[in-house]
This record gives C-alpha cells, sequence and structure tokens, in this order.
C-alpha cells in the first residue's frame, strides 16, 4: 500500500503534545496546500482576518484565500510562531500578503488591535474568520472548573465579540463574518462540555 494511503487508514499512531502543539511537530502532517483545487479569483482584492491561523483549519483557510486572491492575516499565540511561519511562506507562495499577528485573544485589547493593525497594513478588512479555539475535554461534569470554563469562553465567545464589533465600523455589503463551529455545538458533549456550551453561543450571536 502506498505510505499516503497508509496513513490515511486507521489505526492513527497515537502522538500527544504539550498544550498549544505545533502541526510542525505532528507526526502525519495535515495536507493543506489542496494542489487540485483552482482558484478563480473570487476573493480577488480582497483582505482576510483568521484566528487561528498559523495551523489546522486556520492554515488551510489563510492558503486557500489566498489562492482566491486575497491578503490575509492570521492570529495565533506567540508559541506557534514556527507554525505562523510556514503559513505566511505558503500565503505568499499564492502571491498574496500575509500579516503574523501573534497575542492572545482573552485579552479584549488585543481583539481590537488585531482589527486596526489588519486595516492599517493590508488596507482593509473584508471577512473576519473566528477559528480560534481552546479545548479542554473531562471525564465527568464534576471535573469542570470556573478557571477552565472562563478561558474556554474567553478564547472563542467573548474574543468572538470583541473582534466583530471591533470590525463592524470596517465592513460593509458583501463582506462576510464567519465562525468555526461544531457538530458539539448542536448536540452536546459529554466529555467537552464547556467547549460544546461555547461553540452553541458562537453559532446563536452568528
Amino acid at each position: 500500500m502506498p505510505q499516503e494511503e497508509a496513513e490515511l487508514s486507521p489505526p492513527y499512531r497515537f502522538q500527544r503534545q504539550q498544550r498549544p502543539g505545533l502541526e510542525a511537530d505532528m507526526e502525519i502532517r495535515p495536507r493543506y496546500l489542496a494542489p487540485h483545487y483552482r482558484g478563480s479569483g473570487k476573493l480577488a482584492g480582497k483582505v482576510a482576518l483568521i484566528t487561528g491561523g498559523d495551523s489546522g483549519i486556520g492554515r488551510s483557510v489563510a492558503v486557500l484565500y489566498a489562492r482566491e486572491g486575497a491578503d490575509v492575516a492570521i492570529v495565533y499565540l506567540l508559541e506557534e510562531d514556527g507554525d505562523a511561519a510556514e503559513t505566511r511562506e505558503a500565503v505568499e507562495k499564492e502571491g498574496r500578503r500575509c500579516l503574523l499577528l501573534p497575542g492572545d485573544l482573552c485579552e479584549p485589547s488585543f481583539c481590537t488591535d488585531v482589527i486596526e493593525r489588519t486595516v492599517e497594513d493590508l488596507g482593509g478588512l473584508n471577512v473576519l474568520v473566528s477559528n480560534a479555539a481552546y479545548l479542554n475535554s473531562q471525564n465527568d461534569l464534576g471535573d469542570l472548573t470556573a478557571e477552565g470554563f472562563d478561558r474556554v469562553f474567553k478564547t472563542k465567545v467573548y474574543a468572538y465579540f470583541y473582534l466583530v464589533m471591533a470590525a463592524l465600523p470596517y465592513l460593509s455589503h458583501g463582506d462576510a463574518v464567519i465562525a468555526t463551529a461544531s457538530e458539539e455545538a448542536l448536540k452536546g458533549s459529554e466529555m467537552m462540555m464547556d467547549y460544546a456550551a461555547s461553540k452553541a453561543a458562537m453559532v446563536a450571536f452568528t
């Protein structure tokens, strides 16, 4: 069996990383370049801001938005600087600009700052993608803590609110606000109660 097929067939090798984790350190790397996807200029001349844009879904969004013609700004934790640099390189290979914005979205002032810097450095804002998340699984409802619950909601719900409110003056007809949701938002979760609740809040707010 070819190596690529073997990698995509379970059982997968178990790997655990310390938070926040790096895509660069994954034994099986995600295939985010989508070589068969052809851009058609859908986002030509647009600017997108993507939180959690250094890796995972956020990285894929950044690269494919660039392929569609958009300049992108990505928000990420400082510890993920290596992943962010790889994303920027991939975006620039698509012929677009990529603004790196490291920091903590739990800080309201930082949420406002990334909007302002995106507009200043890239010339505007047309698409806001709230994708960054914090996940903390529990085996029992009694394992939930106020501190953990607060961290999840600050990262997802409050950051989303602050970003949207700061972005509103720059958005016009035809622009978009997008939130990365989850099936957990609709059905709940026995192990990710606070995470599921935060996703549901995002869906309702959107």
